[in-house]
């Protein structure tokens, strides 16, 4: 198994139907409690452990989670409401490396996640069909739905929690 995906790459499914697509809301809902789970027996030598040689801390990747899925919610937000939006990337490399990131506690943005995941399901649970069909421009990916971006995202967390179970694993952690 590669330990950078520790659930495969993501894969893209094409046209979701609406059972799926509540499935995967679902896992965006679920990602603030299992990585809470995943992290909570953790010691601070533990928390600043790399998942992989070469790879983030826990702590690390804890932060990175709460900065990417904000920037998600923001970018759902912004192709709901205006047409075809053209979003901005950020460098999520150099965001791990910020003091923040490297030094708050999980808990921080454990908090976060949970009241940021409580808005972004609401928003999307009351999305349509033709919502999730709304299109965003991303400078490095191209165009891209949101129904796309809703699959990117549900495996995001698990792929992220993942890197945190199977470490523990590996490790023979509680």
């Amino acid at each position: 198994m590669d330990p950078r995906y520790p659930i495969g790459k993501f894969q893209w499914e094409e046209d979701l139907n609406d059972e799926r697509r509540r499935v995967l809301i679902d896992q965006i809902a679920e990602t603030p409690g299992k990585l809470r789970a995943a992290v909570m027996t953790l010691n601070e030598k533990q928390l600043d452990t790399p998942y992989r040689e070469g790879g983030w801390t826990v702590r690390q990747v804890v932060h990175h989670i709460a900065d990417s899925h904000m920037n998600a919610y923001i970018r759902f937000k912004l192709a709901v409401t205006e047409k075809e939006p053209t979003i901005k990337p950020y460098d999520q490399e150099r965001w791990a490396e910020t003091a923040d990131s490297r030094a708050l506690p999980p808990s921080v943005s454990l908090t976060l996640l949970e009241s940021l995941h409580t808005r972004w399901v609401a928003l999307l649970r009351s999305m349509s069909k033709q919502d999730f069909l709304r299109i965003l421009h991303h400078p490095e990916l191209g165009t891209v739905t949101l129904e796309r971006y809703l699959g990117l995202y549900a495996w995001h967390g698990r792929h992220h929690t993942a890197h945190v179970t199977e470490l523990k694993q590996r490790m023979g952690w509680k």
